[in-house]
């Protein structure tokens, strides 16, 4: 199965960021998701960054580079998340939203069997107490939306909200070696469960 590790914005994207410029959304995906990738690929995974550029690739040619792999791996052998942060407000102030969570497009698709893995995987590599947000009202955990990434990619598709970058104490968290690791490793073994699951023999 091939495993595209999408990274959040680009870097001319403005606003994502700290209210202390701190963290930029751009840079710190980006980092993560290339460790989510080597990680990956050390343990012989085929897994691939889907922006590997700095600029900020608009999401109907990151649905398209995807559909690419979709159309020459086929759909089932292909899947997506994109990583995040999350924000309460513009970037411009401290807030208060906390915790982790993961989105859908609308609908009962393959891309919530995906979140669900992620969730199981936030459970147990975030600290405790962490809140992880969820949407019960279709009966999974995801949240959904028809985000353009998700919606017009054909393979499982799922986006992450790793914490919020306008919340003071979880930016000291996402910058800290512990908070890095832990967002890293919930992603890898999520993953790691979804192709265990869904991946072809």
């Amino acid at each position: 199965m091939k495993l595209l590790i999408d990274n959040g914005h680009g870097i001319g994207t403005a606003g994502k960021r700290s209210p202390d410029g701190r963290l930029r959304e751009y840079r710190y995906c980006r980092e993560i998701a290339a460790e989510v990738v080597r990680r990956l690929k050390a343990e012989e995974y085929d897994a691939e960054l889907l922006v590997p550029e700095d600029a900020d690739i608009n999401n109907n040619e990151r649905a398209n580079r995807a559909n690419a792999w979709c159309d020459k791996l086929g759909t089932a052998n292909v899947c997506l998340v994109s990583i995040h942060n999350n924000a309460a407000g513009m970037g411009d102030r401290w807030m208060t939203g906390r915790g982790w969570e993961a989105w859908t497009t609308k609908g009962q698709t393959q891309g919530d069997k995906l979140a669900d893995c992620l969730y199981d995987a936030a459970a147990r590599c975030l600290p405790a107490g962490t809140p992880i947000r969820t949407d019960m009202i279709d009966g999974d955990r995801d949240k959904e939306a028809n985000y353009t990434i998700l919606k017009r990619s054909r393979c499982a598709a799922c986006l992450t909200e790793n914490m919020f970058q306008d919340n003071r104490a979880e930016v000291d968290w996402l910058l800290s070696e512990e908070g890095r690791a832990a967002v890293v490793n919930l992603h890898v073994e999520g993953l790691k469960a979804y192709v265990a699951k869904y991946g072809r023999e």
